[in-house]
């Protein structure tokens, strides 16, 4: 392992679990001897990556606010997808939510809430795991099948407990219906109450990015209803594709304005 990932380790110890950690704790976890451990923690704390405080230990420091604060203004997925976002929460309320992909898993990068004030349970900078809610399902069934295999082996209950089947062959029949379909719908996965709708966002080569989800705080929608946002959901994602694909200089998806895929739309209420 490189000095740089050892150093980059560090940084992977802190979590919502866990905020805070002495040098010892590092020393025990990591298996770093001493003399190196604090060489890369004096490097981190110069650079305000970490910072030292006295009777707790090393916590994340300024420098990560900072750059937190410069990818919400600056990020070209965040930028091409808030006006948009703004645009579908006005319509259909409850809150619209922005999230990727990141190591296996999904973290919502961005939110936008309507006037009703209602939050959901799954908060900016939380990574989920793939299986639960439809910003996750809908970014699964776009993954390349030997991944999905490898999930599958490894967390064969999950798959069946969130609905996706008990087999590997009928979860990638569901995932092929999510495919197909260009969207999926889920109701009380992350936060009870609730129903999510969410459809795929891809980068310039066209491999999946991330997702788009309206997320109302309502269950028992008519077909109509879901129809509805699930045809705007997927405009404002393939519009979302658009720009980035643009931005990358790589081929734009087909415009498909709303309403014209509604003739197509499968409503699983």
């Amino acid at each position: 392992m490189s000095s740089l990932n050892k150093m980059l380790g560090i940084m992977e110890l802190f979590t919502d679990a866990k905020f805070a950690w002495t040098a010892e704790e590092m020393e025990a976890r990591l298996g770093l001897t001493r003399s190196t451990l604090y060489r890369y923690l004096r490097e981190l704390v110069d650079a305000e990556f970490l910072t030292s405080l006295p009777q707790l230990g090393y916590t994340l420091g300024p420098k990560i606010i900072e750059l937190e604060s410069i990818v919400q203004r600056q990020d070209p997925l965040i930028s091409a997808s808030r006006p948009l976002m703004a645009e579908l929460v006005g319509e259909f309320g409850g809150l619209t939510a922005l999230c990727r992909l990141y190591r296996q898993r999904v973290m919502c990068v961005h939110q936008e809430q309507g006037v009703d004030g209602f939050q959901s349970g799954y908060h900016k900078g939380q990574a989920r795991p793939l299986l639960a809610g439809s910003a996750s399902r809908v970014i699964l069934a776009h993954l390349p099948g030997p991944l999905v295999r490898r999930l599958y082996d490894e967390h064969a209950p999950a798959f069946h407990r969130n609905g996706l089947g008990e087999t590997l062959e009928a979860v990638r029949q569901s995932l092929r219906t999510i495919r197909q379909r260009g969207w999926d719908v889920t109701i009380g996965h992350v936060t009870p109450g609730v129903t999510g709708i969410a459809a795929p966002i891809f980068d310039g080569r066209q491999k999946v990015l991330g997702s788009l989800s309206a997320v109302v705080r309502r269950t028992g929608l008519s077909e109509e209803r879901i129809a509805a946002m699930a045809d705007k959901t997927s405009f404002c994602a393939r519009s979302i594709t658009r720009a980035l694909s643009h931005a990358e200089g790589g081929e734009a998806a087909p415009n498909v304005r709303p309403g014209r895929a509604l003739s197509r739309l499968n409503p699983i209420m």
